[in-house]
């Protein structure tokens, strides 16, 4: 924040009340006199010449002084100063990103821990996509939950607290037991379809292998390529049949890659939260710079000045012409 004056050729006005001084004729004022019957016998007898009646008022020094220094006040309210602010800046909604979580039974293992906490693979997934979330700040995220089928939990939205509470009301097997990757995408794909911002960008995660029959998760994959949809898959846990996983890493890898997305792994809290740092990176928060700036107006300071003078002056002069007429 800085200090300006909006209107600085105010500062040429100061001289103002000198030339009008100068170039103005003197304020006449008429004044009774006194008639005298004997007043040209008067003027014989003193030998002076009659002139024509001038009433001259005293200078009032500090009467100049106030009202040069309300001026000077005035001016300075009329030049406008402020205080004004950086150029704020907003974020802007540059894509819809679409969180598309398996909700299986597997996911309901006891086999992660958070903060030396021992958790569920889903609580522990919720744990660090919580943070994930608050910092897309620019973009319209929604979820799509999946199991057996999938469902739309929130639609796309800049609102990020209902996403975070919409996350924190799902639970394991609210879609069913199994594992749908392939309809999870066609889903998403439905999804995307009913928004009009043109980048759309979707984050797969799931712990387990594809279970469905319908739609085989590269089919689904190729029809979002079509659509533009760029898919970050993340799978969670080890590879394929170890430590009690069921992930099938290639079926993922190769969904990213169809789509010009990545493949991603995570197996403990530091790694997802790895994974979700390199996701900003490759997908930033854009921002835009707003041309209003914040202003916060001070030309009722010198304006508060220039009455307060001014009340000063009358009190003042009041006192003297008090003390005078005592005198």
């Amino acid at each position: 924040m800085h200090f300006e004056i909006a209107y600085k050729w105010v500062i040429f006005l100061l001289p103002l009340p000198l030339l009008l001084y100068w170039l103005l004729p003197a304020m006449r004022r008429r004044r009774a006199s006194l008639i005298a019957p004997f007043f040209e016998r008067a003027a014989t007898v003193s030998g002076q010449r009659p002139k024509r009646n001038a009433w001259i008022s005293r200078r009032n020094i500090l009467g100049w002084i106030s009202l040069f220094l309300c001026w000077i006040c005035l001016l300075g309210a009329a030049s406008s100063p402020r205080y004004v602010g950086q150029p704020a800046k907003k974020t802007k909604t540059v894509r819809s990103f679409l969180i598309a979580a398996d909700i299986s039974f597997s996911m309901a293992q006891t086999d992660w821990v958070m903060d030396g906490k021992r958790m569920t693979r889903w609580q522990a997934v919720k744990y660090v996509m919580k943070d994930f979330i608050k910092e897309r700040k620019s973009d319209q995220i929604g979820l799509v939950m999946f199991g057996t089928h999938a469902y739309l939990q929130a639609p796309l939205t800049t609102d990020l607290e209902t996403i975070n509470w919409l996350l924190d009301e799902t639970e394991v097997g609210m879609a069913g037991q199994m594992t749908s990757i392939g309809e999870a995408i066609a889903f998403s794909i439905k999804v995307f379809k009913e928004d009009t911002v043109k980048q759309k960008v979707m984050l797969l995660l799931t712990d387990g292998i594809d279970a469905g029959k319908e739609i085989l998760p590269l089919d689904a994959a190729q029809a979002a390529r079509k659509d533009s949809i760029t898919i970050y898959t993340l799978g969670i846990g080890q590879a394929k049949g170890s430590g009690g996983y069921d992930l099938d890493e290639k079926t993922l890898r190769d969904i990213a890659y169809v789509t010009g997305g990545k493949y991603f792994n995570a197996m403990n809290e530091g790694q997802m939260k790895q994974v979700y740092a390199e996701l900003n990176k490759m997908q930033p928060v854009e921002y835009e710079e707003e041309s209003y700036k914040p202003v916060t107006l001070l030309y009722m300071y010198p304006l508060a000045a220039a009455i307060g003078l001014g009340l000063l002056f009358h009190f003042l002069n009041g006192i003297i012409n008090l003390f005078r007429r005592r005198a």
